[in-house]
């Protein structure tokens, strides 16, 4: 299982629409409107490296509102 955490940057006035539409794609176990330099954060999981880029690609970057993201995969050293 691979997990990422997902930084999002949306329109102004938008992160909250967007956190709840990105709350309810398969494979996004959290999504929450935060302060700071990003509007959203999601914690995502998927079970190879490629499918967490398909699904960063290919369903949460397709959220309307949404400017920029940056993922961050978890590591366990």
């Amino acid at each position: 299982m691979v997990q990422a955490y997902i930084l999002i940057q949306t329109e102004v006035g938008r992160a909250a629409a967007v956190a709840q539409a990105i709350a309810a794609i398969p494979g996004v176990a959290l999504a929450e409107d935060v302060t700071g330099p990003y509007d959203c954060i999601a914690r995502v999981e998927a079970e190879t490296v490629d499918e967490l880029g398909k699904l960063v690609i290919a369903k949460i970057q397709e959220v309307e509102g949404i400017t920029r993201t940056l993922t961050c995969t978890v590591v366990h050293v």
